[in-house]
């Protein structure tokens, strides 16, 4: 019986040892350091995803420019626009900040996405305020001029200034430009063409007050069209500051007079036909 005692002692030594080893084993930590890494790399590509993309002068792998203008103050509230330039015209328009709260909130519902569409539409600042948003208009007007002006700094200017080079790059499509003609004179020519010319026509005296329009042609082409005199007081100044900005515009467009009257605007749309027409003549286009 005594020379078995150690035999026992030293297979229950055994056994515990077994035991030990079995329970260490499955008390050990699940994570490893190469658990850890894969752990660690789905934040880092998180991260990599939240880094700014923004910014006022983004251009995509399509060519297009997105550009911010800068904040306009109004009596209401700060107004910000930002646009997209592609291909020298300005493809989206968009607020990025506008007056809210009471009836600003309403106010702005209604005419941004109008001022929007006339900014995409006109390809400048040139555009109609907003009836009952005067404040929203000019404050987004401001915004958006800075933001072309940013698009053009960065080599993404809109279709105005890409049309006036292109007429004036182009001066044998010119109906005022009487050597187009002859290709081999063609250049000669070019140099007095491009130099931009502001004739004022006569004034046109119409049932509510006398209107005067001056434009400026380069290459042939109405660059600019204005209204130094218009119809003033009472109703007719709704009408003037709906009707001409519209028709400065359509004149440029047309590159004549021969041009549409604003609706509701009749006799201040004839008067300034009138006087554009004058101003062409004495332009000598």
């Amino acid at each position: 019986m005594k020379k078995s005692h150690p035999i026992r002692r030293a297979v229950l030594a055994g056994a515990a040892t077994v035991s030990g080893i079995v329970l260490l084993l499955s008390l050990k930590p699940a994570s490893d350091p190469a658990s850890a890494q894969g752990a660690a790399a789905p934040q880092q590509s998180a991260a990599a995803q939240e880094s700014p993309q923004g910014g006022s002068g983004q251009q995509s792998s399509s060519g297009a420019l997105t550009v911010t203008g800068d904040v306009a103050q109004t009596q209401y509230g700060p107004v910000q626009v930002r646009i997209t330039v592609s291909g020298g015209k300005i493809t989206k328009s968009e607020v990025v900040q506008i007056p809210t709260g009471g009836r600003s909130t309403q106010v702005s519902n209604s005419s941004v996405p109008r001022l929007n569409q006339e900014a995409v539409a006109a390809g400048s600042a040139d555009i109609d305020a907003v009836s009952g948003a005067s404040y929203t208009s000019a404050g987004y007007k401001k915004s958006l001029q800075s933001a072309l002006d940013k698009a053009k700094a960065q080599g993404g200017g809109t279709s105005g200034s890409a049309g006036a080079a292109g007429s004036a790059g182009g001066a044998g499509s010119s109906g005022s430009s009487g050597s187009s003609g002859s290709s081999g004179s063609s250049a000669a020519p070019q140099a007095p063409a491009t130099q931009a010319r502001t004739v004022t026509g006569d004034v046109a005296q119409t049932q509510y007050g006398a209107v005067q329009v001056r434009v400026t042609v380069s290459g042939g082409k109405i660059t600019k069209a204005e209204a130094v005199q218009a119809p003033k007081g009472g109703l007719s100044d709704q009408k003037t500051a709906l009707a001409v900005p519209r028709l400065n515009r359509e004149a440029v467009a047309a590159g004549s007079a021969d041009i549409d009257s604003v609706s509701g605007a009749t006799y201040t749309s004839a008067g300034y036909k009138k006087s554009l027409q004058s101003a062409l003549d004495k332009a000598g286009g």
